[in-house]
Parts: C-alpha cells; structure tokens; sequence
C-alpha cells in the first residue's frame, strides 16, 4: 500500500531560486576553458573523434597530438603551464588494432557528442579551431549541470525528510561546498556526474516510497540507473542489485518493476554493446584488459592498471583503510562524513535506516570492497579517491535521516564542515586532478576531530536512542 505522505514543508519562492543561482555560479566560476589531465582529455578526445571524424579512435585528436599552431597561439587543449600535457597529450588510452581509444566508458561520451553537435550545428568552432572555448562549454554542460542537479536534490531530500530550514541550510552547504564535490566541477568527468546520479536516485526514491506504482517515477528511476551503471563500472554492479531490490521491495508487483527494468535496459544494452565494438567483450570492459597497455610509453601495465586483484589478506586490510583514512582518503578529505558514518551505524543498530538508507549502505560498501581489491593506486592522480565521489551523496542521506530524529546534533555537523572547508577550497584550488597531498590535510583533519569530540565531550553526550532525553539535553 502507498504511504501516506506527510504535509509538505513550504520556503520562501526565493529560496530555492537562490539556491540554483548560487550552484550556477559556484559551476560557472570553477569550470576551466581547457583539459587538465589525462582523464578529461581522453574523454574529450572520443566527443571530438565522433562529431567531428565520425569514428571512437582517437589518433587526430587535438587531445592526442596538440597541434603547434594551437599552442602558438595560446588557445591550448591543455593548461599552457603544463608543457609535459602539451607534449604527450592524454596517455588515458588503448592501442587496439592499431589504433588509440579512450579508456572510459563510452556511453558517456556518445552524450557528450550530443551536445558537442547541437555546438557544432549552431555554427560554433570545432575543437581543431578553439579548444579553450569548446571545453569550457562542455564543462558546464556536464560537470556545472552535475553540481547543481545534486544541490537541487540534496535540497529535496532534506524537505522530504522534513528538516528545518536552519538545518538543511547547514547540512546543504557542508556536502556541497565543504567536501570533494566543488574540486570535481572543474574539469569534465563521470565522477562528479555519479555524484549527481545518486543524489538524484535517492531523492526519486523517498518520492516513490509514497507512491509505489507510479509510473514516471518508475522511469526516471530506471533512466536514471541505468546512466550510473555507464558512469563506472567498478561501482555499476552495486548500483544496479541494490538499485533493483530498492524497486522490487518498494512495489512488489510486477508491471512496475517492469517499467523499471525496460526504462534502464536500453542503457545497460548501450555499454556492452559498445564495449564490444570497440574491445571486442561484451562483459570485461576494454580497460580492464592488460594487452590494450601494450604500447611505448604507456604509464600503466598489469601492475597498476584497476581491475587485478594483486593484495594478501594483510595487504588487503591496510590498503582497504588507505581508500578511507590516507593521505587520499575519502574520510580524510572530507570532514562531514565523519558524521555520516557514525549516524549510519547508529541509525542501523536502532534499527531506524530506512529501505534508502540499506540501499544507500549496500552501494557504499560493496564500491569501497571492490575497488579495495581490484586496484592498488588510490585512483591515481586526483583530490581524495575520485571514484568514491557518488558516496558523498549517501553520506549526506545517512546524516540527514539522523538529524531527523536528532536535531541538537546539527553543531557537530556545523563543526565538521567548517574545519573541511578549507580542505575542500585547497581540493577546488588545485582541481581534481592533484598530483601531491593538499597541503595541511593533517592539521586541518585533526582540528576537526579535536574540535568534534571535544564539542561532544563538553555536551557529555548527544543522546542517540530516545528522542525525549535529546530534548531534556537540548533544555538544559
């Protein structure tokens, strides 16, 4: 049976105006007029090779070879102070039958090439002719668009979850401005797109546990799954079997999850179906096979490459704690998710995690165990684990549902996101592409935790299980 959903909470009409307009600055201000790396270059060389050569190789890509002519006259694909990028271009690639490919996933891109066409009928130059300006268009056609769609629906989650308006206000802004996203706005990549997917999925999922059947949401559930499934493919298999029995326990009936299945099929078919045109598989993605690597100069081989198990029990467990705690890690760099963890493990034990919320666990978990044992480079060059950048989004479900019940806990939140403010503006400073720490990570993260616990020390506890001995607490 539907759940009967609870009077809607109402803001002012210029709230959420200002909200959008604010993340389209925040988008606007952070994207950059050029590649900054390998990654973004490589997916940027398969959007220019299929609009304009028609073909995924990616050997004439100015993203490949940078042409002389651009670099003399300062209208480079790459950072001009980067004269290594200039020279090399993206080595994010695969040699097959004697020609490069980019290594991400292709769907994506086949998106990309839509809006990089729509730019192309329009009269607008080509790649060839203005890089800089091209880039930056599709930056915030994608990475701009991810930040605010997930702003957007972290605002929606927290009226959903019927949050005051002082408390969404504070949890908004410690997931949005005070974590890994702002850095991941300033380049293209699917990270921060994942981010806004799963953002999303968990706002359409609290809207269809009051309405099980419906069919649009149904849909766009499925659409919306399906495209994550493309974003990556280490983190695919969790969204997909959690998205599914999310759907399956929600409606318990089979046309529904069958308009669910049919609305994300066509995406699934797209990945496998191209994978195999390009690396020859339908399952084993082109990028997780070792001869592809085969190719002078290549920086990866089967000792670094993601996808091969390499690690003993012991080696496991440390390198399992390095994606969380190290000087990459995901906890580490961004403060607020402390709190989420701790807020998932005691709604959990109250048994108070709602069917999102284990939805929300499963993924987090099983992504984190499996790139746990399938790679061994923390993500390579980037700020934090850049595949963990979805997770951020459950963090600031788990944190929302506890705050529901908990609302005195909104000072340790509020602590938490001031001292990873300026980890996250150092992230954002110096893009998502780092190459060394941020600088001061370990005072900036023991601040934060000194100054958490000692907020809860001198509040001798912020009670976790009976919402009455909160409100003595808050009292008093």
């Amino acid at each position: 049976m539907p759940t009967v959903p609870l009077p809607r909470l109402t803001d002012p009409r210029w709230l959420p105006r200002l909200l959008l307009f604010v993340a389209m600055v925040v988008a606007c201000v952070s994207a950059r007029p050029y590649a900054g790396g390998w990654n973004d270059g490589s997916r940027l060389a398969s959007v220019e090779s299929l609009v304009d050569r028609h073909t995924f190789a990616i050997d004439n890509s100015v993203f490949i070879r940078v042409p002389p002519a651009l670099i003399e006259r300062g209208t480079t694909p790459y950072p001009p102070n980067q004269p290594h990028l200039l020279k090399t271009g993206s080595l994010d690639k695969l040699l097959i039958d004697g020609h490069f490919y980019s290594d991400k996933p292709p769907v994506v891109s086949v998106l990309m090439a839509g809006e990089y066409q729509l730019w192309r009928w329009l009269g607008l130059p080509s790649f060839a002719e203005r890089p800089d300006v091209v880039c930056y268009f599709l930056t915030l056609g994608t990475s701009g668009l991810a930040f605010v769609l997930m702003v957007w629906s972290y605002y929606q989650i927290g009226l959903l979850l019927r949050l005051p308006l002082r408390t969404r206000m504070i949890l908004l802004a410690g997931f949005s401005i005070c974590t890994m996203a702002p850095a991941y706005t300033r380049y293209v990549n699917n990270h921060i797109l994942f981010l806004a997917v799963f953002a999303m999925i968990l706002w359409q999922a609290l809207l269809l546990r009051e309405d099980p059947r419906q069919l649009k949401r149904l849909i766009l559930l499925g659409i919306l799954g399906g495209l994550g499934y493309n974003l990556d493919l280490g983190l695919a298999p969790f969204l997909a079997a959690g998205l599914f029995g999310l759907v399956v326990y929600r409606c318990r009936q089979w046309r529904p999850i069958a308009a669910f299945v049919l609305a994300a099929l066509p995406w699934v078919v797209a990945h496998h179906v191209l994978n195999h045109a390009i690396g020859g598989s339908w399952i084993k993605p082109a990028n997780a096979n070792p001869q592809y690597f085969d190719w002078p100069g290549c920086p990866f081989s089967s000792n670094n490459m993601t996808g091969v198990f390499r690690h003993d029990a012991w080696g496991f467990v440390k390198y399992s704690l390095d994606l969380l705690f190290g000087k990459k890690g995901l906890l580490s760099h961004n403060l607020p998710l402390f709190f989420a963890v701790a807020a998932s493990f005691v709604l959990g034990r109250a048994k108070q995690l709602d069917a999102e919320g284990y939805f929300a666990l499963f993924f987090i978990i099983g992504g984190w165990l499996s790139y746990a044992a399938l790679s061994n480079n923390l993500g390579g060059a980037c700020a934090s684990v850049r595949w963990f950048a979805p997770f951020v989004a459950g963090g600031y479900y788990f944190t929302a549902q506890f705050l529901s019940r908990h609302p005195a806990s909104l000072r340790s939140i509020a602590t938490l996101s001031a001292f990873g403010l300026p980890i996250a503006g150092l992230m954002w400073w110096y893009g998502p592409w780092m190459l060394h720490m941020v600088p001061g990570l370990w005072f900036f993260l023991a601040a934060g935790l000194m100054a958490w616990g000692y907020r809860e020390y001198t509040q001798r506890k912020i009670v976790l299980n009976d919402p009455a001995d909160e409100i003595r607490s808050q009292a008093a």
